[in-house]
């Protein structure tokens, strides 16, 4: 180690001549009985500085120069070593002829070194690509050697520097964090000596009695013991967390206790995060050694509160990310094969509670389990797919059918070296199946990332349930009850920009508030099972790989839009295309809120109103200063059924134009045409179409139906409303869609869970006033009623169903 700043300022060096006195005194002094320095960090190197300033500059610089390189030597040599050192400390953005660091002359370590900095553009390039990939290959850094007119051997180490600066940052940051939790440890012990040195009562105002203060400062080393305690498993669980030790050096004082640690919290740098901890926490009946402690009131104790919470978050994620690891890679027995077709993985129960401990308490005997597993090919790569699973946003746009609304309540941690590595964070999320039958189910979790290997990411949810007590009354009222065990997936980099994941869903409900004829779906993990969200993700990913394509699917008519008043035709534009996919999305959006009635839209529900069948759920709400509604009374009305069909019969009906007039009133007794067609993946039925009837009439010429159709394995949906020309006009065009008014109808169709039929679940949203605070009357409510009624029965008739 170098202690070159200790004298940098006080004796010139370069091409300045030096004292021959000052040689020999140097000489002298490095021959001296001062013993060599063994620091190895810089704030021991800046107490050695204090120690020797009675000694004088000279002593100082002979120090310096012993500790150089073992030996002692003349000033001369030491200037020269300080230098190459300072040479090496260079950013990555100079290259010593194409060596890193640690490539040295070791036979000449005096000669100059030549050094080429690199141009802003080189630097540019090489951040750039050091953002999206750490750990270039030698192919990649070949080709970028090339590109920069660079030897390979300069981006090699440019890399290597990069890399350790890096982690150089990482560290200090990190140092930093510890110490000021240290400052505020001393700075809480100092008060505390304070204010048992000047005890006063809180009755009278004066000295307190001898005895108080014995008590008080009883309870106070207690809680010292404790946050010192607590710190000490915080740093464990840290050091684990970031895969390399943290140790705390805490200061000792007076206060520091004879009473033992914590049972399970010994010495830090070596605890291995157990489930005790939070058992007993859960429970509420957790053994210490200290017994009951009674702690005095303080401004800290949120504080602390915060911190033990946060440190029970990481050890729970920390278990979660295991279980979840070990459940993606063993078999059987643990995974036996069932379902309909005897190919889905289902969770073997028995076996799995023998082998996890449970980390959300003790199973309800209202709940039942539902754990599934599915391994499929996904056109993303994993960095893309954990972007979107740690995004809130951007989670929900990708599960639209299943995710009602999500946001991020707490960012514990951000990930480590600016990736999401580590990345730990609360979330609040409403999960649903689409149909007025099956309750929303409310779920309180943590979500943590973290990288397993290069290419190789997990990502795991577990519900938080007994550290915080979200079960509230509104809670409970709004969705039934849900525990949500470790489950997530993990991606493995595949070529050709595609992912393995293997999607693991392990949850605990209850099913008393489940509709009969949804409960085999849901137990075959077709509803909200790792069946669903894979099928799902596999259909997104694919539509995004479409629409961002350059190439346009023979199956798009971009030229179909045929105008009213003087029977031209409008192509769609590629702004069009963007803006026409994004008011179909708004659309199905709106169509998912209105049949489960979640959060993300304020609807009442109408009870005892009219002639409303049981299984009928009838809403209202009013639309006020949303350009994309209709101002007014919207009424929202379904229902669910079972046919004797299979989903994709009762799919390729309900998506056919020419088939329509047999259920649809809009399409005036005769068959649609379809105007445009934008396709969505390589399934026909992804698609969003532009319909309009054949038969124009003069009170109909100005309406179009936009319509959006979109199938997996899990299940399909068609989701339609009526567009004026003019707004559809200015859509094509590029315009934005945001304006354009509509409310949506349609049909969610899935698999009874039995293979035997189909569960449909019917739609509508009409505005029944166009004064948002008129009066919502039974006739209104009636009328619906009987509309979606007379649609279900029309649809019987047509597929030769009817019961």
């Amino acid at each position: 180690m170098s202690f070159g700043g200790l004298f940098d300022s006080d004796l010139p060096y370069g091409s300045a001549a030096m004292p021959a006195g000052v040689l020999s005194q140097t000489r002298f002094l490095s021959n001296s009985g001062i013993p060599k320095p063994m620091f190895g960090s810089a704030g021991l190197s800046l107490g050695l500085q204090s120690n020797l300033d009675g000694k004088g500059e000279f002593s100082r610089l002979s120090v310096a120069a012993s500790a150089g390189d073992g030996r002692g030597g003349s000033e001369l040599d030491v200037l020269c070593r300080n230098k190459d050192e300072e040479n090496e400390s260079r950013s990555g953005s100079d290259n010593l002829e194409g060596g890193s660091g640690d490539d040295l002359d070791l036979e000449n370590p005096r000669k100059k070194k030549r050094y080429h900095r690199h141009t802003p553009q080189q630097i540019q390039e090489l951040e750039s690509l050091f953002k999206e990939c750490p750990h270039p290959d030698e192919k990649q850094r070949l080709e970028l050697s090339k590109r920069l007119r660079l030897e390979t051997r300069q981006v090699k180490f440019w890399f290597q520097n990069r890399r350790t600066q890096m982690k150089t940052q990482m560290e200090r940051h990190e140092n930093t964090i510890l110490r000021q939790e240290n400052d505020k440890l001393r700075a809480e012990n100092i008060s505390i000596r304070d204010a048992m040195r000047n005890a006063i009562c809180n009755n009278c105002g004066g000295a307190a009695v001898l005895g108080d203060v014995s008590l008080e400062e009883q309870h106070l080393r207690i809680e010292n013991a404790r946050l010192k305690d607590e710190l000490d498993r915080v740093c464990s669980l840290a050091g684990k967390f970031l895969g390399r030790p943290i140790s705390t050096s805490m200061p000792s004082s007076s206060l520091e206790l004879a009473v033992g640690c914590n049972g399970g919290f010994s010495s830090f740098g070596s605890l291995v995060p157990t489930f005790s901890a939070v058992s007993d926490f859960v429970s509420g009946g957790g053994s210490n050694s200290l017994g009951t402690v009674i702690t005095p009131p303080s401004r800290s104790v949120a504080v602390v509160d915060r911190s033990l919470e946060r440190s029970m978050f990481l050890e729970l994620a920390l278990s979660a990310m295991d279980e979840l690891v070990k459940m993606t890679e063993m078999g059987e027995p643990l995974w036996v094969v069932g379902g309909q077709d005897n190919e889905k993985e289902m969770l073997n129960i028995e076996q799995y509670e023998q082998l996890f401990p449970r980390c959300v308490g003790v199973k309800s005997s209202d709940f039942v389990s539902e754990a599934t597993r599915e391994t499929a090919m996904v056109i993303i790569n994993s960095l893309a797919l954990v972007e979107t699973l740690m995004d809130a946003s951007r989670w929900a746009d990708m599960f639209p059918g299943m995710i009602a609304r999500t946001t991020t309540t707490d960012i514990i941690s951000t990930g480590v070296g600016g990736t999401r590595n580590g990345s730990l964070q609360l979330m609040h999320a409403e999960l649903q199946v689409l149909s007025p039958l099956v309750p929303i189910r409310e779920v309180n979790f943590l979500r943590f990332c973290k990288q397993l290997a290069d290419g190789a990411w997990a990502v795991v949810d577990v519900s938080i349930d007994g550290i915080r007590d979200h079960n509230s009354a509104s809670s409970a009222a709004l969705g039934a009850k849900c525990r949500r065990l470790p489950s997530g997936c993990v991606v493995q980099d595949m070529p050709n920009g595609y992912s393995k994941v293997t999607w693991v869903e392990h949850a605990e409900y209850d099913e008393a508030a489940v509709h009969q004829l949804y409960r085999p779906l849901l137990r075959s993990g077709m509803a909200l099972g790792a069946q669903r969200w894979v099928a799902t993700l596999q259909r997104q990913c694919e539509c995004l790989a479409v629409l961002m394509s350059s190439s346009v699917p023979n199956r798009d008519h971009n030229y179909l839009l045929i105008s009213i008043c003087n029977g031209g035709r409008a192509a769609i534009t590629a702004a069009g295309r963007r803006s026409m996919l994004k008011l179909a999305q708004r659309m199905t959006d709106n169509f998912c809120a209105g049949v489960c009635a979640s959060s993300a839209r304020k609807w009442s529900r109408l009870r005892n109103m009219g002639s409303i069948g049981e299984d009928v759920r009838v809403m209202t709400r009013q639309s006020m200063d949303d350009p994309g509604e209709p101002p007014g009374v919207v009424l929202s009305a379904a229902t669910s059924v079972w046919l004797p069909i299979s989903p994709q019969r009762l799919f390729d009906f309900l998506r056919d134009e020419t088939l329509r007039c047999q259920w649809d009133i809009l399409s005036n007794g005769g068959p649609m045409r379809e105007m445009a067609h934008i396709a969505k993946g390589q399934d026909q039925g992804n698609a969003v179409s532009l319909l309009r009837a054949n038969a124009v009439t003069t009170n109909n010429n100005s309406m179009l139906i936009l319509q959006e159709t979109c199938t997996d394995a899990s299940g399909s949906m068609v989701v339609y409303a009526p567009v004026d020309v003019p707004a559809m006009h200015l859509v094509m065009n590029g315009g934005d869609s945001a304006y354009v008014a509509l409310l949506p109808s349609g049909f969610a169709v899935m698999p009874d869970g039995a293979a035997v039929g189909s569960l449909l679940t019917v739609a509508f949203q009409i505005l029944v006033n166009s004064l948002p605070t008129a009066k919502l009357t039974v006739e209104s409510v009636e009328t619906v009623s009987n509309l979606i009624s007379c649609t279900v029965q029309k649809i019987k008739v047509a597929l030769q169903c009817e019961s």
